[in-house]
């Protein structure tokens, strides 16, 4: 049976604009900490408790297509929240694929060049060739009988999963004002925290991912950190 029987759909556009005007961060100056990591904004969550047992592996189920069907579900909230703020995305107020001050995602051409492009057209590209891949029976068999890839699939699942962490590092930089206008941070919070409970459960996401480097660090990578400690994350409050 498969399960991508339903297309993903669009986030409805919210009525009235959603200004770009709000600030970004509390307090003033270089030392001022971005709104997403600021109370309550960054408890807010659907959720309580930790992501550990949703995460779970369930009794009889093939490891791959567990892997595959959540890859799906991320897939599909991600797009419906960059629909939501898809609007505010553009050319010319996200010229780059920033995920913080002095991080700008590349992307890579199929002729393995880098090469620096603006947010939309950089998720656009993100969304189309991961579409792709879900429509490719070879990448993701549906049908009985068939079988994923033992050594090619976790590649792939690895380099859409970094992808898709990118542009949550964007929409948490460029965009978080804009998902506290649509009081949507307990949603958004908590789909990005199943994320990297997920990833790091089966080794999808590695620390450096998430962190970046310490020259240009992943600032959403600091809400990791923060639902780590808090227990969120883990079986226990700090647990490594």
């Amino acid at each position: 049976m498969s399960f991508f029987g339903r297309r993903p759909k669009r986030s409805p556009t919210p009525t009235g604009s959603l200004s770009r005007q709000n600030s970004l961060t509390e307090g003033d100056g270089s030392n001022a900490k971005p709104l997403y990591l600021c109370s309550p904004f960054a408890d807010a969550a659907l959720v309580n408790g930790n992501f550990k047992t949703i995460v779970m592996l369930p009794k009889y189920v093939d490891v791959m297509e567990w892997v595959a069907v959540n890859i799906y579900d991320f897939y599909t909230n991600l797009n419906e929240f960059y629909g939501c703020i898809t609007e505010c995305c553009t050319q010319s107020s996200c010229p780059t694929m920033s995920a913080g001050s002095n991080l700008n995602y590349l992307w890579t051409t199929p002729e393995r060049k880098q090469v620096s492009l603006s947010a939309p057209t950089y998720i656009d590209s993100v969304m189309s060739s991961v579409q792709n891949l879900l429509e490719d029976e070879n990448v993701f068999p549906t049908k009985s009988g068939q079988d994923f890839h033992k050594e090619s699939f976790p590649v792939t699942i690895k380099h859409v999963y970094r992808q898709f962490l990118r542009i949550f590092a964007h929409i948490y930089h460029a965009h978080f004002h804009q998902i506290l206008h649509l009081r949507a941070e307990p949603h958004f919070n908590s789909l990005f925290a199943h994320f990297l409970a997920f990833g790091r459960e089966y080794q999808l996401l590695d620390e450096k991912d998430i962190r970046g480097d310490p020259n240009a660090p992943v600032g959403a990578g600091l809400l990791w950190e923060r639902w780590k400690i808090s227990g969120k994350l883990e079986k226990g409050a700090g647990e490594a």
